[in-house]
This record gives structure tokens, sequence and C-alpha cells, in this order.
């Protein structure tokens, strides 16, 4: 038996949990404030419903099998054609406009490296019925304000228009969409090797059209609508391409200079995508937080609160002995009946140095004992780990110190 998860999975356990807890509870909080609503989809969709949708790329990357009942089935991409999916479905049931968010994992046969993972959370929020710039303009203050709330402050908004690669193959736009990666020699290199261009030259020139192009009169009119609002992050970025192949309008992409390992964050307008489902068009837009890639840059960047990196328990109430067991119970209750996040130890034959070794692996910030003297005195002895000190209070003044 092979002890260990599959390449591209993880486990999380304390610390790496609570970070993701932490991001996935602020990104919650904005996106209700801005009226989404939770939308949870089934980890496998019929095969069919997502083939086709991704290109090709994203067709070779899915994990794709036939069940026990002879089903072709297919494990969730993303989230947006499940969404897709569920609006057709319910049409008639949902009331338009439709804004959800969704935080689900997906998966993808990636060839893993550094913040790429076969099983990933992704944390959606979409606006599904206007085809308007109040759409797509709240679509940006949504996901700018998330990022602000996570604690990032230099950060850039890269915007375009998906309409300025009208006439160019879907090879060609993703060869564009590299060029921050690979350089312009490596696009126009990539433009000959694949057909694209007849040469070099030819490639620079197809190259330079798409740079030189000037923002779309709806991005005009998008960028106008967040700077009413005092909102100045998006840059227009005409060579932005975003390989998806359902986006028909906006694209854009969240990323930050101080931790440029690529996107935090990236979404865009895509009209036609429902209506492949629906039997009649119903206009969408929205974004998918890179969620691995944020929580990294946040660790870098150091934007996680200290209280995120503590144990979930502030205080181990330790047993003294098998007779003062029920002391112990009765203190650990006292506590969490006061809101105090409290372990109690639950071997009465451990030796009290095991008990403090425990708490101060876990990163327990403090220990209250029982003794026989602390109970006849009604006191508690309270040891702070951190601080490497310790006082005897009355129970009162012990909800008090661990209540601040």
């Amino acid at each position: 038996m092979n002890i260990q998860t599959l390449k591209g999975f993880r486990d999380f356990l304390g610390a790496e949990a609570r970070k993701r807890q932490y991001v996935m509870n602020t990104l919650k909080r904005v996106f209700e404030s801005y009226g989404f609503e939770p939308l949870e989809t089934p980890a496998l969709e019929y095969e069919e419903i997502l083939t086709g949708k991704y290109g090709e790329e994203g067709d070779k990357l899915m994990y794709r099998f036939e069940d026990n009942g002879k089903r072709r089935v297919a494990l969730r991409y993303d989230q947006t054609v499940p969404t897709a999916r569920f609006v057709a479905q319910y049409q008639n049931e949902l009331p338009m406009p439709f804004k959800r968010y969704q935080m689900q994992p997906v998966w993808r046969a990636e060839n893993t490296q550094k913040g790429r993972y076969r099983e990933f959370l992704q944390c959606d929020a979409d606006i599904v019925g206007p085809d308007s710039t109040l759409a797509d303009a709240e679509i940006l203050q949504t996901i700018i304000a998330a990022y602000k709330a996570l604690g990032f402050s230099n950060f850039s908004v890269l915007i375009n228009d998906r309409s300025n690669f009208e006439g160019l193959s879907t090879d060609a736009v993703i060869a564009i969409d590299k060029l921050k990666k690979i350089g312009e020699d490596g696009v126009c290199q990539e433009m000959v090797d694949k057909g694209i261009a007849s040469s070099k030259e030819d490639a620079y020139n197809v190259l330079r059209s798409i740079t030189e192009k000037k923002p779309t009169q709806r991005l005009q009119e998008i960028t106008e609508l967040l700077q009413k609002e005092g909102i100045t992050h998006p840059v227009y970025s005409p060579t932005l391409a975003r390989g998806l192949d359902y986006y028909t309008g906006l694209i854009f992409e969240i990323e930050t200079e101080e931790y440029p390992v690529g996107s935090l964050a990236g979404g865009g307008r895509y009209n036609n995508l429902i209506g492949m489902f629906a039997g009649k068009q119903l206009p969408a837009v929205g974004f998918a937080v890179g969620f691995d890639r944020t929580i990294e840059a946040m660790e870098a960047l150091q934007l996680f609160p200290a209280e995120v990196m503590q144990a979930s328990a502030k205080v181990l109430v330790t047993v003294f002995s098998k007779e003062l067991e029920r002391k112990s119970v009765e203190l650990s209750s006292r506590l969490r009946s006061n809101n105090i996040s409290t372990e109690l130890w639950l071997d009465s034959d451990s030796k009290m140095e095991k008990q403090l070794k425990y708490a101060d692996a876990k990163g327990i910030s403090f220990v209250a004992i029982l003794g026989p003297e602390e109970v006849a005195q009604d006191l508690v002895t309270i040891k702070n780990l951190k601080a490497r000190t310790q006082q005897q209070l009355p129970l009162e003044k012990v909800i008090e110190m661990l209540l601040q």
C-alpha cells in the first residue's frame, strides 16, 4: 500500500487549513456584500456538458472516464461551465439577474509545478442576465474589493476586450497571450511554428496590429464608471487574451509586482456559453480567484493576521490527576460558555510535562492548571507559553484575561 497522496493532490492541516478558511471567509464576506448568493454543483458532470467548452488544451487536461453505469462522465474542470448548465436547467425558476459565488475544488491533469496542482479550489463570482457596462464594472469592483479585503494594496487590474482579437485564430490568440512569459520573439516564433504566420516579419506585423489597438468604447465606459467610484486600478493591456474560448467581451486579470508569478485572478464576459445549454442567449460576466497563488502571495507578503497562525484553541486545560479530573472538565465548560476556545486534555494518567509539550507543539498560547493547591484556594494557574510567564488568578480574572 502506497501511504501518500497522489501527485498534484494535497492534505491540509492546522495552520494551512486555517489560512484557506480565512481567505474563503474573507471572499465570502465581500461577495455577499455585493449581493452574490452561494452555489454548489456536483463534482461529476456528463462528459458532453464539459467537453468542447475550454478549447483543445482543456479537453486534454480534463479527467474523463466511464462510470459503473457505463455513462461518460468528467470531473469539474472549472465552475463556469457547470454554472452555465445550472442556469440553463433552472432558468425558469431563477430571478434575473442571477448573481452567484462558488467555492469548490476543480480537477485538471496538469504537469505539476509550483502553484499548479491537479486538484485545487476555485472561488468564482458571476452575474448572469444583463449585458451592461454596469455589470462589467460591478464584477471588477467586487474582485478589487476582495483583494483589498485580503490585505493587498499594490496590485493591478489588467483589462482588455476580446473583440480586439476578431479575425485571429485561437492559436494566434493563445500565442499573443504568452507575450509576458516568452517575449515578442517567442510569440512570433510560435506563430511561425504553428503556421499562423508565414514568416517572423509577418508575425511581428500581426502582433503590432494588436499592441497598437486603442481601448474599445465599452472598455472606456467601464473605466469611467469605476473612476466615478474612485477606483483607478484598471490598466488597459491590448495583448491580454486569456486563452479560454468562451470569452466574448471584457477580459481581465489581477497581478502584483510584489509577487510576480503570474495572475492572481482573472475573468471576463461570456455571452454565448449559457446559450449553448439554454436555447437562448443569456449574457454573463464573472471571475475566478487563483486560490493557491493568492495564498502563496499572502504568505510572501505577510498578509495573514497573527491570529490565523495560532491554534484553534486559545487555552489548554490540563488534568492534574484522576481525582481532579472533574474540576478540569468544569473549568473547560466555564471557559467555553464565555466564548473562549478551549481544549481539554483527555488522559488523566499523563504527566504535566507531556501536556505542556503538547500545547507548545500545537501553538496553544495558554495552559490552565488545576492542582490540589489551586482547588484549595479557588484559583487557576495560567501559563503563557509565548511570554514564558505564569500567575495564579481567580476564575473571573482568568476569563477576563483570556477574552483580551
